[in-house]
This record gives C-alpha cells, structure tokens and sequence, in this order.
C-alpha cells in the first residue's frame, strides 16, 4: 500500500462573495478534491479586512487572519489564492508569496491587464506556477483552452461577451424596449450591477479580460493600456429598435483580431451590432460566450456564467486543483508565451462595418452629397433608408468594410454639412461573416 501523501496547505486573500466560496466547495467536497489531487487540501488560513465581518459561508474564527502578508510568506503555505481583486495590495502580496515559493490562483483581471509583465516573471523566476482561469468569463473553461489545447493553432479571432452587467442591460433594452437607465436599475435591484457601474458599463472590465485573451491568444503581450474602449452608455432605446429592424442585436463586445498580413493584432471593446442569426445574439441577461477562430480547429464557443460567487469559485478550484497536481509531480504549469511579439495596432486600423444615422435636411440632392463624403473617404455604402418628417428626414446607411480611420474622417466631414442636422449614432456592425 502506497504512503498517504501530506496534505497541501492553502492560503486564500479574501473571503468576500468569491472567497467564501471557495471555502465552502474546499470544505464540502474535500473527500474528492484529494482523490482528484492525489493528496489532501486543507485551509491554512483567509487573509481579511475585518474579522468581524458576517459572511456567506461559515469560517473557522481560528483561520482568519487581518495580517495577509505573514500569511503568505508561512512555511506551511504551499499554494496561495488570491480573490481580492485590484491592484495592490495583491500585486505585493502575490509577489510575496512567489519570492517564498508559493504557486498562485489568482482571479483579478485588473492586475493581470495592467501588470501581468511584472507577475509573470515572478513566477519564472521563483519557479512557481500561475494560474489564472477566473480572471475571464467566470466558470467558462476559456483561458486553459487558448493556453494549452490550442497551443498547437494559430488563433486568428477571439470575439466575446465578457461582461455580465452590460450584456444584461442590452438584453433587457432589446427584449422590453427599456432605456439604458431603467434597464441598469434593474440590473442593479438584481445585483447584476454595482451600485457604481462605471467599471462595467464604461468597458474597463471588459477591456482588461480582452487584454488577457489577446495576449494568450496571439503569444504577445497585451495590457489594458493597448485596448480601445468604448461602453453602451451612450446606447439609446432607439439604437436598439434601429438594430431590431434591421435584424441585428447590439452587444458590448470584446474583439481580438489578428490583422490580415498577420503582423499585428487589434484589440477592441465597444457595442456592435450583430446579425440575430450569430450564435452570439443569443446570449441572454447576464452570460458570457467566447467566440474563437483558429486555422486548424475551425470556430469554437464557450458559453456560461460569467460571474457570481460559486460559478467563478468552480474555476478558481479547478486552478487549485492542477497547481496542486503539478507540485506534487514536482512539476509546473506553462509560462506566459511572448514569443510572437506581435505589436498592437491603432483603432484607426481597424476594419469593420458601419451603421450611421443621420438626421438630415428632407430636400432633393441630400443623398448625393452625403453619398459623395462618404466615396471621398473610400468608404462604400452597402445599403440607404430614408424617412421623412416633415422638414427634415432620417437617413440610414450601412457601409461594407472600411478602416476606423476612414469612417471617423467620414463622420467628421458630416458633421460639417449645413444639410446634417446631427449625426444620430455610428455603430459598428460584426459577425456578419460568422454563421
């Protein structure tokens, strides 16, 4: 009979809606957690703000601790998680525990897509592994895909809802007819939303998990700093009744895309319209999907929950779980793969279709100049509807393909014409190449 191996001992940083969780799974199912590991997983201690504090799951009074740096830097520390999210102080304390040789599951995309540089090579350095699969799209198994079984592809495109909060706004704007501001005090009575949104519906969440996905997907390293960012603030009731119309569903997408001579790679997050046909339109309230091209595999999506405590908790156990298999072969994980050093390429270079509403002067020879702005930028119109009101009219023009930079010279000189009232709104349009 073979020798019961010593339990791995396991810090965790926070215990707020994610933590305690994390808790509660390593409690409830300890029994096949050590059959899966091959060795049992025993909680040494949970770093925390206040000790005082109620919380979702029951914890040992004897675990908690206010003191997370000594707690990361124990001898009897193997494996440390890390779940409190921001910049520092998890930056040092995750580099504390790297520097004693811990491994770390970490979920906290901020820090990862804005100094994931500085982290990694602590890892390399230290020998330890890192482990990050809840840092995107919750309990969706996206991360180790892109980092290991696609390994042997080359990805051409990641396009995905990662953002629970904004998706369910849309959803609830093009299923109800709902202002922007009604839908989000739904969300947030539901606690799909903070009660400050702005990380959300301002796309910076989104933006550091495109960040993620872009540089595992492209070997290249990408920060949050290189993302173009544009949130669903500014969409309207009537944008959304537009795209219904018109057989699209408006979505905050995050896109990662190789460029066509495969030099550089674009990385962008903003509401786009998407035919009602694209698996992505489907996606309802507050879920996530990842849509992913690669050359050899072909197209692939993830699809799930996004976020909350238990979904996001599942992958950090499953981190836990190959972090603990890897110490106890006397093995690590992959490290970050840069080797492509592809460069990031300006929003202006960015290619994609357009929707563009106007509000225009109702006369002869309107349609002619407006026409005429858009063949001086070299951008062709695909498709013209026009309503009249009176004096004026609405004018609706969907464009084939053309650079960001194009459109946005475009719409410059619109708005110089006395014949354009206002440029209503200007929306992307993808998918349309995606059955």
């Amino acid at each position: 009979m073979s020798k019961a191996k010593p339990a791995l001992r396991v810090a965790l940083l926070g215990c707020g809606v994610v933590g305690s969780q994390v808790v509660r799974l390593l409690r409830e199912q300890s029994d096949d957690l050590a059959a899966r590991v091959g060795a049992p997983l025993e909680l040494a201690g949970v770093a925390v703000r206040r000790l005082g504090r109620k919380r979702d799951t029951d914890v040992d009074p004897a675990l908690l601790t206010t003191d997370a740096e000594a707690l990361v830097t124990r001898d009897d520390v193997d494996i440390v998680v890390e779940v409190i999210g921001g910049i520092e102080p998890a930056r040092s304390l995750i580099l504390a525990a790297m520097a004693h040789g811990k491994s770390v599951v970490s979920a906290n995309k901020a820090l990862l897509a804005e100094d994931g540089a500085t982290i990694h090579r602590a890892a390399r350095e230290n020998g330890a592994d890192l482990y990050f699969e809840a840092s995107v799209a919750g309990a969706i198994p996206l991360l180790r895909p892109l980092r290991e079984s696609l390994a042997g592809d080359r990805v051409r495109r990641v396009l995905g809802i990662v953002n629970g909060t904004t998706n369910y706004i849309l959803d609830k704007m093009d299923s109800t007819g709902a202002s922007f501001n009604d839908a989000l005090e739904e969300a947030q009575a539901l606690g799909y939303a903070e009660a400050d949104p702005t990380a959300d519906v301002e796309g910076f969440d989104a933006a550091a998990k495109a960040a993620i996905l872009a540089g595992i997907a492209f070997h290249s390293r990408v920060t949050a700093a290189d993302v173009h960012r544009e949130g669903i603030t500014e969409i309207t009731a009537a944008d959304v009744a537009s795209a219904k119309g018109m057989g699209y569903v408006i979505k905050l997408l995050a896109i990662c895309a190789r460029s066509d001579d495969g030099k550089t790679v674009g990385v962008r997050v903003h509401p786009a319209m998407i035919p009602r046909s694209h698996p992505l339109a489907g996606v309802r309230e507050a879920y996530n999907a990842v849509f992913v091209e690669a050359e050899s595999a072909g197209r692939l999506m993830f699809y799930g929950a996004g976020a909350g405590g238990a979904p996001t908790a599942s992958a950090v156990l499953g981190d836990i779980v190959a972090v603990a298999r890897n110490r106890i072969a006397g093995t690590r994980g992959p490290e970050e793969s840069t080797y492509a050093d592809l460069k990031v390429h300006p929003m202006g270079d960015s290619v994609t279709r357009y929707h563009v509403s106007l509000d225009v002067a109702d006369k002869p020879g309107v349609l002619a100049r407006v026409a005429e702005i858009f063949a001086r930028h070299d951008v062709s119109i695909q498709t013209v509807r026009q309503e009249g009101r009176g004096d004026d009219a609405q004018l609706v023009l969907v464009t084939h393909r053309a650079s960001d930079a194009a459109l946005s010279a475009t719409i410059k000189d619109l708005r110089d014409l006395n014949i354009v009232r206002a440029v209503a709104s200007v929306m992307r349009v993808e998918g349309d190449d995606t059955p």
